[in-house]
């Protein structure tokens, strides 16, 4: 059960977050950088999907691994770590291969990996100790 908890925690900061700053407070500056890629609706299929392997990842690499250790920064720092990596493989094989990406747009999209996902983490962790991880 604290497995579960510490995926639903991670999963619901996630996903809340990550529609915030996509909905409200980055979807200008993304449509204005990069509209022309965008897609006139959104894969509801793929993007369940991401936010459900994303969440995976960073409960397997960040909340679980250092579920027992009593300072939070080794849960949240490996959670850091996951987001810039992730992210900047994204932002930087969009770099590489596509014309024109903006280079603003991929440390926004970078810098905001880093955020969310220690933030996801948080919430897994909290969740996890909520239960109890005996």
């Amino acid at each position: 059960m604290k497995y579960i908890a510490a995926y639903a925690g991670t999963l619901l900061v996630l996903t809340a977050l990550d529609m915030l700053w996509l909905g409200i407070f980055a979807k200008a500056k993304y449509e204005a950088a990069i509209g022309h890629l965008l897609a006139p609706q959104t894969n509801v299929t793929v993007a369940v999907l991401f936010y459900c392997l994303f969440a995976l990842g960073l409960v397997l690499f960040a909340v679980v691994p250092n579920a027992y250790s009593s300072d939070w920064g080794k849960t949240l720092g490996s959670a850091a770590l996951f987001g810039f990596f992730t992210y900047m493989t994204y932002d930087l094989t969009n770099l590489a291969t596509l014309r024109n990406w903006p280079i603003g747009v991929s440390v926004l999209d970078i810098t905001w990996g880093v955020l969310v996902s220690v933030c996801a983490a948080a919430g897994g962790r909290f969740a996890m100790n909520w239960l109890g991880h005996d």
